[in-house]
């Protein structure tokens, strides 16, 4: 009877081995219950579900994690904050340096207009018989003395100063925008001669308008407004 007993008791006694590998495999998992009687199955998991919730996540462990969690963020976002200033950094520069071109090419611009508008003396002659010319033909127009008008525009484009005009604007028309006001001038004194010649005096006064902008315009961009006379 008692080696009977002992050898039941042995079945159930561990060895020092599994003890030792129990212990260090109970410092590793959380620990369980484990119900002996497999018919209770309902006292099982409550008793599994009340230990679990005895064992809440520390709390320091969460303000650890948050915090970490945190500070990579805000370096993410201070290397991204980084990355985007140098970018425009980079970006300025490259403005500043196309602006500074582009201000040495006008400066350089002018100063070759400025050679040849220097050595120009005779074509500034004409512009300014130019300008005395649309002066009086702007007098006679306010005045509707389209007769006088038509006497100094001479009834057509193919008059001297006419000619003239034209050949100070070939020579001192450098730019297309030069160029353009120099197309609308002729076109708007062609419309004056021949709105003179009609006698009409709303007409002849819209016309002379246009002509004397855009010539205004032309001196302006050449830089022969501060030279001529009268404007």
């Amino acid at each position: 009877m008692a080696t009977v007993f002992l050898t039941t008791a042995n079945t159930f006694l561990p060895s020092p081995l599994s003890l030792s590998v129990s212990s260090s495999s109970s410092l590793l998992t959380p620990p369980t219950l484990c119900c002996p009687h497999k018919h209770n199955a309902k006292r099982q998991l409550a008793l599994c579900k009340a230990v679990s919730e005895s064992t809440p996540l520390s709390p320091n462990f969460t303000k650890r994690s948050l915090s970490i969690s945190f500070i990579t963020s805000f370096t993410f976002f201070l290397a991204g904050k980084g990355c985007s200033d140098a970018s425009a950094a980079i970006l300025e520069a490259d403005e500043d340096d196309e602006l500074m071109e582009k201000v040495k090419r006008d400066r350089k611009k002018r100063l070759e207009k400025q050679g040849v508008i220097s050595s120009s003396d005779k074509e500034t002659e004409y512009l300014q018989d130019l300008v005395y010319k649309l002066s009086k033909i702007g007098l006679a127009i306010d005045n509707n003395d389209l007769s006088t008008a038509g006497l100094v525009l001479g009834g057509s484009t193919d008059t001297d100063w006419v000619k003239n005009a034209n050949k100070a604007f070939n020579k001192l028309s450098s730019s297309p925008e030069e160029k353009t006001q120099v197309d609308t001038f002729n076109s708007s004194l062609a419309n004056l001669i021949s709105s003179v010649t009609r006698n009409d005096v709303e007409s002849s006064k819209l016309a002379f308008v246009w002509a004397a902008s855009s010539f205004e315009k032309w001196t302006t961009l050449t830089g022969l407004i501060g030279q001529l006379k009268g404007l």
